[in-house]
């Protein structure tokens, strides 16, 4: 494990994988458990797990339990809702260091999206996350695809992704697209540069994309602040389509949008997941 960063490296896939485990039994458990009936269900002493999940998440795994409640999100919208424009103001947006992650992007023009995906070569590869199996898809400018397969499974994920580019080329290559995922998850610190996100879809989809990624980790937003926003505050409903739409699941933070009420909404890839998310981001924050 890198000593250096509390997320382990991307080849460090045993302990990636104790962690997808151990977030996956306190999301499911229906009361809270104790350090020993965690430590024990991930075959390690106590001691030893209590410091891997620590190091890694950033708080105790009785303190991650309480970011699972079910009035979490709640609190986070009372609590840590972002207006995006004062984020943009200050610096969190693609031009620079994305909160935790470091990411730049572009997107595709408007006659290139109609094209569906024509004269582009895809390369997609399966990776360790936190949150589950992940199938990354990149082009030679960078990651535009991400979907976690934990909840739909890895056919429904690959196809998923393939038809919103149905005239691209799709190769397996996850050499050529490991180094962008270890950057733009934290797990290199030594990066040099940052990891390029490609966004292709519609205008529309693109501006919400956009503002999501001005969304600090730790915080969310409301899909009518989302709206207004991007200068259009009666798309409420559309800007939920395009959110439901994102195609770079994590990278670009649609977990980070709930509804008014405070209520987590939908998410493409899961519930469990968006929940895992939300209380991965909010312990690290306070961590």
């Amino acid at each position: 494990m890198n000593q250096t960063t509390q997320i382990p490296a991307f080849d460090d896939g045993y302990h990636y994988k104790v962690m997808r485990r151990a977030i996956e039994l306190l999301d499911a458990a229906e009361e809270t458990l104790t350090l020993e009936q965690i430590a024990e269900q991930m075959g390690m002493s106590p001691a030893h797990f209590q410091r891997l999940f620590s190091r890694w998440v950033g708080v105790s795994p009785k303190r991650y339990q309480q970011y699972l409640m079910l009035g979490q999100a709640k609190e986070m919208l009372r609590d840590r809702a972002t207006t995006l424009e004062a984020a943009h103001e200050v610096g969190l947006s693609g031009t620079g260091r994305l909160h935790d992650l470091f990411l730049r992007w572009e997107s595709m023009s408007p006659g290139e999206f109609a094209r569906n995906g024509a004269g582009l070569l895809i390369s997609w590869g399966w990776f360790d996350s936190p949150f589950g199996l992940a199938l990354v898809m990149g082009t030679n400018k960078g990651i535009c695809g991400l979907a976690l397969a934990a909840e739909m499974g890895e056919d429904a994920a690959m196809q998923d992704l393939k038809v919103r580019w149905p005239h691209a080329e799709f190769v397996e290559n996850p050499d050529m697209l490991r180094p962008w995922v270890m950057t733009a998850f934290g797990a290199r610190t030594d990066a040099s540069d940052k990891a390029p996100l490609y966004l292709i879809g519609a205008p529309f989809q693109i501006k919400v994309w956009e503002a999501l990624l001005r969304v600090p980790s730790g915080h969310v937003t409301t899909y009518s602040d989302i709206a207004s926003s991007i200068g259009n505050p009666k798309a409420v409903r559309a800007v939920g389509t395009a959110v439901g739409r994102n195609p770079v699941s994590w990278l670009i933070p649609c977990h980070r949008a709930l509804r008014k009420s405070g209520a987590l909404g939908g998410y493409h890839w899961g519930l469990p997941v968006k929940r895992a998310m939300l209380a991965f981001e909010a312990a690290r924050a306070d961590g």
